[in-house]
C-alpha cells in the first residue's frame, strides 16, 4: 500500500458514501466533489488529533468520465476507447482534521498505444478490474503493454497522488 510506504501508521475506515455527481461537473470538479463528499461523512466524528484523508479517482477521456465498469462489456468498450488515445487520471484528495480541511487534486496524462481486442480480452480474462476507473490498472498487463508515457505523477495513476500529499501535509 502507498501509505505504508511513506512509513506513518494509519487506519482504513469506509463509509457508504453515495458517489453519484451533477452530471454538468466536469474532469477535476467530479474528482474533488466526490473527496469532499466522502469527507462529509466524517463531520462531526473527529478527535482533534485525528487527520482523515478521503480520495477518488476518476478516468476522463473524449470529454465525458469512465467510472468503473459494470460488467465485462463495459469494460471492453472502456478499453477500446482508451486505445490509442490520450485521457486524463484525477484524483481529488481531501484532508480533513476537526479544525481544517484541504482539497487538491492531480492530473496526470496517460498515453496510450494501439491494443488489441485480443490483448483487451486476455486483459479482463486474468485480471477483472472492474474495481478500476476506467477499467485499468496502470501496473497491470494492459497498462505494461499499452501505456507509451505518462505526464504527471505515476501514483497518481495507481490510485494516490503521494508526492503532492506529502507537500500539502506540511500545510496542515
Amino acid at each position: 500500500m502507498l501509505f505504508e510506504s511513506l512509513g506513518f501508521p494509519f487506519e482504513i475506515r469506509t463509509t457508504d458514501t453515495d458517489e453519484s455527481f451533477d452530471p454538468s461537473l466536469k474532469g477535476e470538479e467530479i474528482a474533488l466533489y466526490l473527496s469532499r463528499k466522502k469527507a462529509a461523512s466524517f463531520e462531526g466524528h473527529l478527535e482533534s488529533d485525528e487527520l482523515v484523508i478521503t480520495a477518488d479517482t476518476i478516468v476522463w477521456i473524449n470529454d465525458h468520465v469512465l467510472n468503473k465498469p459494470e460488467n465485462k462489456e463495459e469494460a471492453k468498450q472502456m478499453l477500446s476507447e482508451i486505445s490509442d488515445n490520450v485521457h486524463s487520471v484525477f484524483t481529488g484528495v481531501c484532508l480533513k482534521t476537526a479544525e481544517k480541511e484541504i482539497v487538491f487534486c492531480e492530473e496526470t496524462k496517460v498515453y496510450f498505444n494501439a491494443i488489441s481486442e485480443q490483448e483487451i480480452d486476455f486483459y479482463l480474462d486474468t485480471y477483472k478490474p472492474y474495481d478500476k476507473a476506467g477499467a485499468y490498472g496502470i501496473q497491470e498487463f494492459i497498462g505494461c503493454i499499452g501505456i507509451s508515457r505518462v505526464e504527471g505523477d505515476f501514483y497518481n495513476v495507481v490510485g494516490f497522488p503521494v508526492q503532492r500529499f506529502w507537500q500539502e501535509l506540511k500545510n496542515l
